[in-house]
């Protein structure tokens, strides 16, 4: 059998309560497929509860607090030539791309806006997308779409919602600020050259990932899929606003279109597999990069508490699945914890070679396995395709300025700092508390204490943040 191909799909924002099959209330069909032919993991994570910092992690297996990546560059920010992944960080593209993969970017990369940490130069072969952490779906004046943006006034200076005549432009004044200006030194790049995009960003780039299977389909390739959606602004297409007209809100009604959108997106990509009979050798990853944000776009984190930004499970727990037809068990939830870091190991563990041999020459294969040392996850696949499935149980950690938190079989820890002295450890049981509503510190003490020194140990092998 050819070498495994790897598609990595990455939703932005999307809350851990928005899947279908997650028990959301807007159909995902396509997405949900992914689980109903592979595994759902009911507790998969995320490293760090916003976008850049998440990604960094993702893209290298390790947490990005190992190497200072800890906060998340937005704004001018993303053009400061000190901010990005740092170029001794080896990424999953570089490792499969040394081992014969032909690699390719669509979307959303956030890891750095200069020269220094261009995708091309972090081991992938192509790029078509933007390099900061958001971008409007469609030009202006954005025909054909309704817009909702955040304000901190309306146009009679007052606060609440405005709407422009036609119903295109609706204003509100509930986040407190104006609608960040995403598009700034940000254009639509095809590896570094600036394009001219027509069509809405979420057809854009399934059209990119579409054209990359289908010329890469005769070789070994990771393809990183990096949607914006449902990231703000809020643009939904008239034909997706018509499917949900029952939504009396307007700024759910756009959420909704979005996210059915998305879903059609990566349905086109799945069928494309289909289509170049390369289904059975691909696993296709998808997950949220964070929790939802659900007072800016309604994105739904049901029933955890807390959202984007926050380290209470609502920030870092999110939608997460995984699919091999033939291979991995169809249907299949998993209620251990996993995490992103995973994802880096498991494809890395399929697609290089093992150590010891040459691409040419003829060499013998060693006999021992290929094993990232220096990787914060782990291979999924032995686990998942045995018998039974039973995961190793491992701490996560989590740290974002003064905030903290560990999770360690059903028990977690969270200290949400502020400015200032860090707050105090709370303590909760999962298993039967999975919205953290009851603080078990005091009558817990040797679990928080065992917790918290758990947290304290890998804390020390962290560095301090770099900006």
């Amino acid at each position: 059998m050819a070498r495994p191909n790897v598609l990595l799909i990455v939703a932005d924002d999307l809350g851990y309560g928005e899947t279908s099959c997650q028990g959301g209330d807007i159909p995902t069909p396509n997405i949900d497929s992914i689980a109903a032919n592979g595994v759902r993991f009911s507790s998969g994570y995320v490293t760090a509860p916003f976008c850049a910092a998440s990604r960094a992690a993702l893209m290298t297996g390790r947490y990005q607090t190992r190497f200072g990546f800890e906060f998340n560059p937005i704004g001018p920010k993303n053009a400061d030539p000190a901010i990005g992944l740092p170029v001794a960080e080896k990424t999953v593209a570089d490792r499969l791309r040394a081992s014969g993969y032909a690699t390719g970017i669509v979307g959303k990369w956030h890891l750095g806006g200069t020269a220094a940490f261009h995708p091309v130069r972090r081991g992938f072969d192509e790029f078509f997308g933007f390099l900061h952490e958001g971008h409007y779906y469609v030009s202006p004046p954005w025909k054909g779409v309704t817009t909702w943006l955040r304000r901190k006034a309306l146009p009679d200076g007052g606060e609440g919602r405005w709407t422009s005549p036609d119903g295109r432009i609706v204003w509100s004044t509930h986040m407190g600020g104006n609608e960040p200006d995403y598009d700034a030194d940000n254009p639509l790049l095809r590896v570094s050259q600036p394009v001219e995009e027509r069509h809405n960003l979420t057809d854009a780039f399934g059209r990119e990932a579409e054209d990359f299977i289908h010329r890469h389909a005769s070789q070994p390739f990771f393809l990183y899929l990096a949607y914006n959606a449902v990231h703000s602004p809020l643009q939904a297409e008239d034909k997706y606003l018509k499917k949900f007209a029952h939504i009396e809100d307007i700024q759910r009604r756009i959420f909704a279109a979005m996210l059915a959108h998305l879903d059609d997106s990566v349905g086109g990509v799945l069928n494309r597999l289909r289509k170049e009979g390369i289904e059975e050798n691909t696993l296709v990853f998808f997950i949220s990069d964070n929790g939802g944000p659900t007072k800016e776009l309604t994105s739904s984190n049901a029933p955890l508490r807390g959202g984007k930004g926050e380290l209470w499970d609502g920030g870092i727990r999110v939608p997460f699945m995984m699919q091999w037809k033939g291979r991995l068990p169809a249907g299949k939830v998993v209620d251990q914890p996993v995490i992103s870091t995973d994802i880096a190991a498991t494809a890395e563990a399929l697609g290089v070679l093992p150590l010891g041999v040459q691409e040419k020459g003829g060499s013998q294969r060693s006999a021992q396995a290929y094993t990232p040392t220096d990787r914060d996850g782990i291979d999924l696949l032995p686990y998942l395709t045995a018998e039974t499935i039973k995961l190793p149980e491992r701490p996560f950690y989590w740290r974002v300025g003064n905030k903290g938190a560990l999770r360690r079989g059903d028990w977690k820890v969270v200290r949400n700092g502020g400015k200032g002295a860090p707050a105090a450890w709370q303590l909760f049981n999962l298993s039967n508390d999975i919205g953290e509503a009851k603080d078990l510190a005091k009558e817990q003490p040797q679990v928080l204490s065992e917790l918290v020194a758990a947290w304290d140990g890998l804390n020390h092998q962290m560095v301090e943040a770099a900006w």
